[in-house]
């Protein structure tokens, strides 16, 4: 029985206009179409500039869209084109029905870790007591030790920003999450951890679509791999099957 997509991408094109460089205007990525359904892991395998993080970037609406459409199921049956919604209706969106996760924390001012993984978990609908003990389960899994919760994000080491930027996008994960480089700064203890969490994702339903530099990491948690060049959708392929050109690509 086929089951309806999380997410389906239609179409869907991205250019940047060079206002310094005489205007001239550089494609990112053009008529990109697929679709994830619950608990497939989508990964985005391709060489530097071949589009991947814009992509990523423009079905999250970081990015406006050039043309095409991004319908996300929002409810069973229900869904909502990102391309068409409004700024203040994309954030809405964003707090409940699809997380974020780069390999780079934007350090709030004077927030501790344990305070940005409840603000993520209140914004995906969980009252102040289980978001608080959920954000203390997800910074646990990611090996953030509870002498480092209230301490601000801003001195904390590039790897434990990492870890806590993954914690804030799993807890009470959302429908659809997208991932970009997040273990980029993880020792192999860590590294390891994260996996296993990002792993028990599909196994409760979340559509995921990750880019990782990381061969090892695609062929683990991947249940598809997309391979992009020069910003087209050129194959699809079992991540058994990538070959020596696809293995270069996807590092």
């Amino acid at each position: 029985m086929r089951r309806d997509p999380v997410l389906e991408v239609r179409q869907l094109c991205k250019s940047f206009v060079l206002h310094a460089v005489s205007g001239r205007t550089v494609v990112a990525f053009d008529d990109v179409s697929f679709s994830v359904s619950a608990g497939e892991h989508v990964a985005l395998a391709g060489m530097s500039g071949a589009g991947k993080s814009s992509l990523l970037k423009s079905i999250y609406r970081t990015y406006r869209p050039s043309s095409g459409e991004v319908w996300l199921q929002i409810h069973a049956g229900d869904y909502v084109d990102m391309c068409a919604l409004s700024d203040i209706e994309v954030a809405t969106i964003r707090g409940h029905e699809i997380g974020y996760v780069s390999q780079f924390l934007r350090s709030e001012p004077r927030r501790g870790a344990l305070d940005i993984v409840i603000k993520s978990a209140r914004q995906r609908g969980m009252n102040e007591a289980d978001a608080r003990d959920a954000a203390a389960t997800a910074l646990q899994r990611v090996g953030i030790e509870e002498r480092l919760w209230d301490v601000y994000t801003s001195v904390l080491s590039g790897g434990e920003k990492q870890r806590v930027n993954l914690a804030a996008g799993t807890v009470h994960p959302p429908r659809l999450l997208l991932l970009d480089e997040p273990l980029s700064a993880l020792d192999p203890e860590n590294r390891e951890r994260a996996l296993v969490l990002i792993s028990s994702l599909s196994h409760r339903g979340v559509a995921v679509v990750s880019i990782f530099h990381d061969l090892e990491a695609i062929q683990r948690l991947a249940t598809r791999v997309l391979v992009l060049e020069r910003g087209h959708l050129v194959a699809e392929r079992r991540p058994d099957e990538l070959d020596e050109r696809l293995t270069a690509a996807a590092r």
